[in-house]
């Protein structure tokens, strides 16, 4: 009695893995392998040069004289400055402040979908291009001539070492969704990249050095949407088979390749290292998690070694396939064009990871916007958004958003099989030989997709 006199209203919001999944794992885990199976059997048994065709159509397309791209990254630097403004003097709550919400569910989750699906739109939001311009004509260089030449030995590993900060910073640090520690820095990263594209090019810089323009290049291969920006200024629209220029993209170099490798083992380890599983291992209990700061240690290492794991996995199974296929291609440029083929992975499992964040969390973030400072704004009329956080609950629900997800998974390995197919068979010059090449590969791909559906099922601590 005296218990219910005194109670007062919580607060409370629901995570975004907050439903439990009640389905038959098993089969799912099966299914998927043997999907991806069957795809590799049957591909190897069709002629490669009627898929090698697919790759290779493009729609008619449209074509227009019209360069706004100074004017967007411009507007998306203000926008920046607006979020990072909130981050230092805002709420401190980071379902409240907009700058965590805004970066982690539209840009790092959303952003990245949509380079999936459309090409490359993020050149033309990226926020170094309008104020590098404006300072380069100040510096008395309208043409844009860098001051120094891009050292070649450095390659991609500048993006490397960038995006292994990242996945440290979004994975392990213990405060990544705090928005003054967020603000300080995404605006410490953003100078720094601002001063290389200055010295060196911003050209040069962000396809090589800058992680996020890198990365969102990376994903543009992926999309139906080809878009082409040629020197005369004409943009070009095309659209074409989702994936289909994985098969004609170069080789990339050791660095990128690893670049590539780092983004598929960040987003499988940010699975594991909430599973019940990897808790215990360390003797956490996941029940009663004491914090991420207990982690950090043993985070730290799993990431390291998720990375160094699907590194020698995956170049160990293009160098047995290449043993077995018989003479070939340089191993690096097998390597450098083939690791192109885990792209629709990395989108796929990026997708279903963060389908739940992106439904709840998204929510928060356009309540977020309109009130940006905790002030009582309602600046575009969002501010007193009801949040749905029971979204994802319930068992219709559950069924519906896991099914989505592992058929994401599942879709993106099929994709990735039929990819490495064609460009097995573009390296080595026959149908047969690139089949016996796959295997190895094939294998690694089943064994990630009944991982990847494990990670979709098992329970989570935090």
């Amino acid at each position: 009695m005296l218990l219910a006199a005194t109670a007062v209203p919580a607060l409370a919001h629901v995570s975004d893995r907050a439903y439990v999944l009640l389905l038959p794992t098993g089969y799912y885990l099966i299914g998927g392998g043997l999907a991806v199976w069957l795809s590799f059997a049957v591909l190897a048994l069709v002629p490669p040069a009627p898929l090698d065709r697919l790759a290779r159509w493009r729609s008619a397309g449209a074509a227009t004289w019209l360069d706004l791209r100074a004017v967007t990254s411009t507007i998306s630097f203000l926008v920046l400055l607006a979020l990072l403004t909130a981050g230092f003097f805002g709420s401190r709550d980071p379902l409240s402040n907009p700058l965590p919400l805004v970066f982690w569910v539209f840009v790092w989750i959303g952003v990245v979908l949509v380079q999936g699906l459309f090409g490359d739109l993020w050149r033309w939001i990226e926020p170094w291009y309008g104020p590098w311009r404006l300072v380069m004509r100040l510096l008395g260089r309208p043409d844009a001539r860098p001051f120094l030449p891009y050292p070649r030995r450095a390659a991609s590993w500048p993006a490397f070492a960038g995006f292994a900060a990242f996945v440290w910073f979004e994975l392990v640090y213990i405060a990544p969704a705090d928005p003054e520690k967020l603000a300080r820095a995404m605006a410490v990263y953003w100078a720094v990249a601002f001063c290389g594209m200055v010295v060196f090019g911003h050209r040069r810089w962000s396809r090589r050095a800058e992680f996020l323009s890198l990365l969102m290049t990376m994903v543009a291969r992926m999309a139906f949407v080809d878009i082409r920006r040629h020197r005369s200024g004409r943009v070009s629209l095309r659209l074409c088979l989702p994936g289909a220029r994985l098969v004609t993209a170069p080789a990339l170099s050791a660095s990128a390749a690893a670049f590539l490798l780092l983004a598929l083992s960040a987003i499988s380890f940010d699975g594991l290292m909430r599973t019940f599983f990897w808790l215990g291992l360390f003797g956490v209990n996941p029940l009663e998690f004491p914090g991420r700061s207990a982690v950090v240690w043993s985070n730290s290492v799993g990431a390291a070694g998720a990375f160094v794991a699907l590194w020698a996995l995956f170049h160990g199974a293009v160098r047995l396939g290449a043993r077995m296929a018989g003479q070939g291609p340089d191993q690096a440029v097998l390597s450098g064009r083939l690791v192109w083929s885990l792209m629709p992975i990395v989108l796929g499992y990026h997708y279903s990871h963060h389908l739940p964040a992106l439904l709840v969390d998204g929510q928060y973030a356009l309540a977020a916007i309109s009130d940006p400072f905790a002030a009582g704004w309602n600046l575009f009329g969002t501010a007193g958004l009801h949040v749905a956080a029971a979204l994802t609950a319930g068992a219709d629900t559950a069924w519906l958003i896991w099914n989505i997800q592992s058929a994401a998974i599942v879709g993106g390995h099929l994709l990735a099989v039929a990819a490495s197919h064609v460009i097995a068979w573009r390296c080595y010059g026959s149908a047969r030989r690139a089949a016996i090449s796959q295997i190895p590969l094939a294998g690694l791909m089943v064994a990630y997709t009944v991982f990847g559906l494990w990670l979709l099922s098992t329970p989570t601590g935090y």
